[in-house]
């Protein structure tokens, strides 16, 4: 195998020392525009290409971005973490993944590993750290903003949708629809976004005088949902409505619903999901869901940790976006109601 080219063989085939060389790839470094040119033209015949990660190691900064997610079976994750990648790549940083599992068991010693790379700051999607993590990240000067889900107490920046108000939209449309037996399947009962929208839920049931006609846990899992909404209608009175935590769920609901059980959505029982992910646009599933704003959460939660890599010492933000709630055809439609 041929061996990588190295500054020293640049520095001999451009007749230049080693420090000019290291001078031409490091940006705002003083050097002539006749020895860059000298340099990178003795670069481009070698293929040498500098190290990043060592330039980084003497600058304090690798421009690079930790990523730690769950797990990445959610659509929401996919086209989420593809616009992290982007908004990264416009602020001159590059995204570095890890994953955890879908409990998140492994988080704090994924994100100790992901400390060894030198990152520069890091980002958690649907994950909790432990206080001693926290402070060591703190300790390390490393920021952390948390991304679809908040951590109360943490002390740490996070960007959500505003789960709540996602909650009462669903519980108000389907009121709104005449539904009076109105079931939930929730996520992980160990997260703000789960709790929050399930409070939200609640809240909104209340105030027009009902409650929760049942309540089963689907933990952001498919198969967990589904046999959920089977318990759900093997009941003697069932739901007449679901409200399922997230589209990934609730996908999985409709087909049970239709699929297994020869149920019609939404002539025997409305649904509606969480997230609007591509799929819940499909003529096949058609689904009625709360849009958690993507592209506006990865911009905040970009801006955010860019902001504390500036400026360590500024106060953390807890920032919740509303969303709409898109109208499709899986819920009954209340008279009047704009689509």
């Amino acid at each position: 195998m041929t061996r990588k080219p190295t500054s020293s063989d640049v520095a001999r085939h451009a007749g230049v020392s080693q420090s000019a060389v290291s001078r031409v790839f490091t940006p705002g470094a003083s050097v002539s525009p006749d020895m860059a040119a000298r340099v990178r033209a003795a670069a481009e015949a070698l293929g040498y290409r500098p190290n990043a990660l060592a330039r980084g190691l003497i600058t304090g900064r690798t421009r690079i971005i930790g990523l730690v997610v769950a797990y990445l079976d959610n659509p929401f994750y996919t086209e989420a973490i593809e616009r992290l990648s982007h908004a990264l790549q416009e602020a001159g940083y590059h995204l570095l993944i890890f994953t955890t599992g879908k409990h998140g068991v492994d988080a704090d010693r994924v994100i100790s590993d992901l400390l060894d790379y030198q990152v520069d700051g890091i980002l958690t999607a649907s994950i909790t750290l432990s206080g001693e993590l926290t402070r060591k990240c703190d300790a390390a000067g490393i920021p952390v903003v948390l991304f679809n889900r908040g951590q109360p107490g943490s002390g740490l920046s996070a960007v959500t949708s505003d789960n709540r108000a996602g909650g009462r939209k669903a519980a108000e449309f389907l009121l709104a629809g005449g539904h009076t037996r109105i079931a939930h399947i929730a996520g992980l009962a160990d997260t703000s976004t789960a709790r929050d929208r399930l409070d939200g839920f609640r809240d909104a049931l209340a105030v027009a005088g009902q409650s929760l006609h049942g309540l089963e846990p689907g933990n952001f899992d498919r198969a967990e949902a589904a046999e959920a909404a089977r318990r759900l209608m093997a009941r003697p009175a069932p739901p007449d409505a679901i409200f399922v935590a997230n589209d990934h769920m609730a996908l999985a609901v409709m087909d049970l619903l239709r699929f297994d059980l020869g149920l019609l959505v939404p002539g025997d029982v409305s649904v509606v999901g969480y997230d609007d992910v591509p799929m819940a646009a499909w003529p096949a599933y058609d689904l009625t869901t709360l849009r958690q704003p993507s592209r506006r959460m990865v911009q905040e939660a970009v801006d955010e940790l860019l902001a504390l890599l500036d400026t360590p010492a500024r106060p953390t933000r807890q920032i919740a976006i509303d969303g709409p709630l898109v109208v499709r055809g899986s819920a009954r439609i209340p008279e009047g109601w704009p689509r």
